[in-house]
């Protein structure tokens, strides 16, 4: 399948969007070091959640329709726990504060997925809506009884006596005496 122009200027965007966004995701690390530790934490965590964001878009360029659906797996299995990792890193309350604390890494690898897994959960991608000519359409069978069922339902059929008569002797349902 050949790529129109309209998808490669697509993918050059966002390999350039990603590209961008590294660069300025080492402009942010730099100014953060200078920060409170617990507040160049936060700034960190938003600055990587972002970029999950971003990467998550630049992976579901595409034509079609949105697939729209909630997968409780990606909630429960990335989301979660990445969300887990952020709050232990920024609350010294919290089971495991100084191992992560110790590896900045892991809170920001946390965050990246936080960023992609958030939309993830509620959005996979584009599912290509294939159209359908008339010429493919089969003659005979179910498309055939449906036209025929559609142009007896058009057309009012009304029963008379000599029908119900000879439905009811097909039956075996005898003929009711007239109440005279």
């Amino acid at each position: 399948m050949k790529k129109s122009s309209r998808e490669k200027l697509n993918l050059f965007f966002s390999a350039f969007l990603v590209i961008g966004y590294i660069i300025c995701t080492y402009f942010f690390l730099t100014l953060t070091k200078n920060m409170d530790e617990g507040m160049g934490n936060l700034v960190n965590a938003i600055v990587f959640a972002l970029f999950g964001l971003v990467v998550f878009y630049a992976t579901r360029v595409g034509d079609g329709v949105p697939v729209k659906r909630f997968s409780p797996i990606v909630l429960c299995v990335l989301v979660i726990p990445a969300l887990f990792i952020i709050i232990s890193t920024l609350a010294s309350g919290f089971p495991l504060h100084q191992v992560l604390v110790a590896t900045p890494e892991v809170m920001m690898v946390a965050a990246i997925a936080l960023g992609y897994g958030i939309p993830y959960t509620f959005l996979s991608g584009f599912e290509m809506v294939e159209e359908v000519e008339e010429t493919d359409v089969v003659e005979g069978g179910l498309v055939q009884e449906l036209s025929k069922t559609e142009e007896v339902a058009d057309d009012t059929v009304v029963a008379t006596e000599e029908d119900i008569k000879e439905l009811e002797i097909i039956d075996g349902v005898e003929e009711e005496p007239d109440a005279e």
